[in-house]
């Protein structure tokens, strides 16, 4: 009998989405930017990197210390964080309003309270992460350098 946890493995079973998980993140990124569900989600928009496209993913915004953050579940071998990268961390964030933002990699020895956090507010992430929201600190330290944490900051400026 299939579990929950095996249906969410399955969308992403090659570390990528299939058929269904693309037309299942296109909705929820459409909902998420409206603003419909809670404030903790949101769709984010970046730059792709082949395409030059704006294209949307559903992301769980998570707070630590006052700080908002931006989790890759699925590690650091996405599209979306390799289309960051390309973008020097330039995107987008969709909730009801738009906000241009910066999205700043957060050094491994510093991501462990923000991947329990988004591990408790996050529960379609668990069966990818494979420790539980709950575990001693030391696990989510050993498991940080595998899973792309990005601080939220406003865009800075650009002068000409």
């Amino acid at each position: 009998m299939w579990t929950y946890s095996d249906y969410l493995r399955w969308l992403y079973r090659t570390g990528r989405p299939n058929m269904f998980a693309r037309l299942q993140n296109r909705f929820s990124a459409t909902l998420f930017a409206w603003g419909v569900l809670p404030r903790r989600v949101a769709a984010l928009g970046i730059i792709g990197r082949r395409t030059g496209r704006l294209i949307w993913f559903p992301v769980v915004l998570t707070e630590v210390d006052g700080e908002r953050y931006v989790v890759s579940m699925l590690g650091t071998n996405t599209n979306w964080v390799r289309n960051l990268t390309a973008a020097d961390g330039h995107a987008i964030l969709r909730h009801g309003v738009r906000e241009t933002v910066h999205l700043a990699e957060v050094a491994p020895d510093r991501r462990g309270p923000i991947l329990r956090q988004y591990l408790r507010i996050a529960p379609g992430a668990r069966p990818h992460i494979l420790i539980g929201p709950n575990a001693a600190p030391a696990e989510y330290e050993q498991i940080a350098p595998d899973f792309p944490v990005f601080r939220i900051e406003p865009e800075p400026t650009r002068t000409t």
